[in-house]
């Protein structure tokens, strides 16, 4: 019992530790916000399939509980600042769009004005 606080931290005890989401989790191992201690293999009682799975270090984990806050404000922001870009990107788009119909219904208009 007395090597229980250096032993590795499953996903689930991550995120009862943090109290954030399985796909918060994701994210942030897959940004590098969340380091991962290594991975660890086990096969399910009863099948042949094995999963792995990361598992993170308690110091890290400990040091991280203030971090979480801040991670998902940054996250909000990010995503209001990828919703503006892509309204503006679609706004464009539209734009163009309507320029090339409204170019080529004149230049079709200027041809059948010419034939007759």
């Amino acid at each position: 019992m007395e090597d229980v606080e250096t032993l590795a931290i499953i996903p689930r005890e991550i995120q009862d530790i943090l109290a954030i989401k399985a796909d918060e989790r994701h994210r942030w191992l897959a940004d590098g916000r969340l380091p991962s201690a290594g991975t660890r293999t086990v096969r399910l009682n009863g099948r042949a399939r094995r999963i792995t799975f990361h598992v993170s270090d308690p110091e890290l984990v400990e040091d991280l509980l203030g971090a979480v806050d801040d991670w998902r404000e940054a996250d909000a922001e990010a995503k209001v600042e990828n919703r503006r870009k892509a309204a503006y990107s679609a706004k464009l788009t539209r734009s163009f769009k309507k320029g090339k119909t409204v170019k080529a219904e004149a230049v079709e208009g200027s041809e059948e004005g010419s034939r007759t």
